[in-house]
């Protein structure tokens, strides 16, 4: 199979969706790579590395896509590249396509197949603990009174107490959130509706100071935050919230809601993606930060962490094709939004109220 690793296009981007180390091992198992000039230089690998561990280099955006088969990617698909789709293409990237119907739209007219990296969470999203972490550091330099928030450090001194923070969800995003926080000196509360993520949290952080409670914690203890990191991933057809609009009143005029899960009109009602060259926003006088690929400021880390979790994932495609490597792995099946035209993601057909066909049709075929 011919794999392209396109360079990223979107705004203060860095990462890459492989480096040499995962080039070397596609070679090895007779695939072709293609690799887009300065793809993994923000991560870290040159060029040179990429030749060196047995890849071809391209110079442009139309030579990768015009030859290579299965095309990888960190970040979704940007409307500049929508000329570049043909049916024949595999993508394989984190396409968040539920909220985004003119995506849908270009990849079912291309009559491609198409997966969602952020679907498949075998060992954990692996830049979440990234994007909580770097995400709480955000939030936590929002709250310096230059910003307009608390003003309060986040070390108690002399007898003033640190920043208050409420850390929501404590799966990889939170805990990483939690840990910055309560390292930093922070008050910190974690909350989560499973007991088990709790516990899990209680452990992982035993000496560091963090509470734990169950959500429904969560409204007595929003007049006093001076920090509110969110870190649950809300189900694209509800449409209640966590913190609605009316809830922000409930806030001091100096608090600050950091969305890290960045769901729009989601767990936070007022939440809006926002990018890195224009991070934050009032909503309701309240400061949010919504930064939608916040593990993109670390790129090192955050495309090691990616390109290691998804290789599995390519070998068995260049081995099997799609259909039959979903069959072989559920984790990678639960990432399949269209094949050959049709909408197979539930969770985008049901909030776009559009047909698909379902999972279990495609893996019993």
């Amino acid at each position: 199979m011919r794999v392209g690793l396109a360079r990223e296009i979107k705004p203060q981007e860095g990462r890459v969706a492989l480096l040499p180390e995962q080039v070397r091992s596609l070679v090895e198992a007779g695939h072709t790579v293609l690799v887009e000039r300065d793809a993994g230089r923000l991560s870290g690998a040159e060029d040179d590395d990429y030749a060196a561990a047995g890849a071809r280099l391209v110079g442009t955006p139309a030579a990768l896509w015009g030859e290579a088969e299965l095309i990888v990617k960190v970040k979704e698909i940007l409307p500049p590249e929508y000329p570049l789709l043909e049916p024949r293409h595999i993508v394989f990237t984190n396409l968040h396509t539920a909220l985004n119907r003119p995506l849908t739209d270009r990849l079912l007219e291309v009559g491609l197949t198409a997966l969602s990296a952020e679907e498949m969470h075998r060992y954990g999203t692996p830049n979440s603990p990234l994007a909580g972490e770097v995400g709480a550091l955000e939030g936590l330099r929002l709250c310096f009174a230059p910003f307009g928030g608390s003003g309060r450090h986040f070390v108690g001194h002399y007898g003033a107490s640190p920043v208050s923070a409420v850390v929501v969800g404590l799966g990889g995003a939170g805990l990483g959130a939690a840990r910055v926080l309560c390292r930093l000196g922070c008050r910190v509360v974690g909350l989560d509706q499973d007991t088990g993520a709790r516990y899990r949290a209680s452990l992982a952080l035993a000496h560091e100071g963090l509470d734990t409670a169950g959500i429904e914690a969560l409204p007595g203890l929003l007049p006093e935050l001076d920090l509110l990191v969110n870190c649950v991933r809300w189900d694209k057809s509800r449409r209640d919230h966590l913190v609605s609009r009316a809830d922000l009143a409930k806030l001091k005029r100096t608090a600050v809601i950091c969305d890290v899960s960045c769901d729009e009109a989601g767990a936070i009602e007022t939440s809006r993606p926002t990018s890195w060259e224009a991070p934050a926003y009032r909503a309701e006088g309240i400061l949010h930060f919504a930064v939608d690929n916040i593990p993109g400021a670390v790129p090192v880390a955050a495309s090691a962490g990616y390109a290691r979790a998804i290789l599995p994932f390519l070998l068995a495609i260049g081995e099997y094709g799609v259909p039959e490597a979903c069959r072989r792995d559920p984790w990678l099946a639960r990432g399949l939004t269209c094949l050959d035209g049709a909408l197979i993601l539930e969770e985008t057909g049901r909030y776009q109220r559009r047909p698909f066909r379902p999972l279990s049709e495609v893996l019993s075929g």
